[in-house]
């Protein structure tokens, strides 16, 4: 599991969003090579285990075929992101008519509103607020709310410039199962594939904060447009991501 900087444990979360310095080699932009993306799988038998329940989707678009339309990647990014803490930099933000998207793991984001599952009891790394916030004022909720993390922006890579900012509905893939959430909160600037509590308890996802999470096999898809709105409307999301994805499967 990735660790929290003491910047992201301190920071509020409007100084998740101030973009952060690199070294000159870490910042010449890359070409835009097209490459094809394998399909993973989970990494170990406790993640296997995790998500072995009957593949199930959310809206009218299967998983296979939202996999078909990722399969090359066209990069985007500046660079690449790693996973976890110590890693190897490998992950691409990639390209595509009408979205971004990329394929990493899923680390658990427990932030926001501190609920039974989602506290500093239960999650040393917690951190009371998240980037985006509800239609009320209040911080998200990882416990209820589908959402995923994007990484803070930088000069490797910078959501907000593609159109994804708070509320911009993402299809999430894993082992057969699509689970349509909202980016409601922003990471690390060099790390990538994190998602709530709630995304990956609806995927067959291991939830638990410490020890929860999935090593590789998870696709993400973020949709250009129109956004869910309100953002804490997981019924929203469904309704504008299945639109979407079904515009985005035909594009590609």
């Amino acid at each position: 599991m990735r660790t929290r900087t003491v910047a992201l444990a301190t920071a509020a979360g409007a100084a998740l969003l101030a973009p952060a310095s690199y070294p000159a080699a870490a910042q010449q932009p890359t070409a835009e090579p097209v490459v094809e993306l394998p399909e993973t799988r989970a990494s170990s038998p406790a993640a296997r285990a995790g998500s072995a329940a009957a593949p199930v989707r959310e809206g009218s678009v299967r998983a296979a075929d939202l996999l078909a339309a990722t399969r090359s990647c066209k990069q985007i990014s500046h660079g690449r992101f790693r996973t976890d803490d110590g890693a190897r930099a490998s992950v691409p933000v990639c390209g595509a008519r009408g979205a971004v998207f990329w394929k990493a793991d899923m680390d658990i984001d427990c932030d926001g509103q501190p609920t039974k599952a989602c506290s500093r009891r239960t999650d040393p790394l917690f951190f009371h607020a998240t980037a985006f916030q509800q239609s009320d004022g209040r911080q998200l909720n990882a416990e209820r709310l589908p959402y995923v993390v994007v990484p803070g922006p930088s000069r490797r890579w910078n959501h907000a410039e593609h159109g994804i900012t708070g509320g911009t509905v993402a299809a999430v893939i894993h082992r057969g199962r699509v689970q349509y959430a909202v980016v409601g909160d922003t990471g690390p600037t060099d790390l990538i594939g994190e998602a709530s509590y709630a995304t990956a308890k609806a995927l067959g996802i291991r939830p638990d904060p410490k020890s929860g999470g999935v090593g590789s096999g998870v696709t993400y898809v973020f949709f250009k447009g129109p956004k869910a709105k309100p953002i804490e409307s997981h019924r929203a999301a469904v309704a504008r991501g299945d639109a979407l994805a079904r515009q985005f499967v035909r594009r590609n």
